[in-house]
């Protein structure tokens, strides 16, 4: 069994702005279709630029701070 795969937020946000980019047409179909697109531009930016939740580490201490 494979473990779990990891998104590509930068490759998909490069096919999704390359979508919009073809998607010039003034008709209501192709604006609906670019704010769309934008929404999800955005949240794939989100994504990408979002840093996983640090864990704290705890060290032991040492002698000298123990008896102070």
């Amino acid at each position: 069994m494979e473990g779990p795969l990891n998104s590509d937020f930068s490759a998909a946000r490069v096919h999704l702005e390359r979508a919009y980019y073809y998607l010039r047409g003034d008709d209501e179909t192709s604006r609906a279709a670019c704010d769309t697109l934008d929404l999800l531009i955005e949240t794939v930016t989100e994504a990408q630029h979002m840093r996983p939740k640090a864990g704290v580490l705890e060290f032991p201490l040492s002698p000298a701070r123990q008896a102070g």
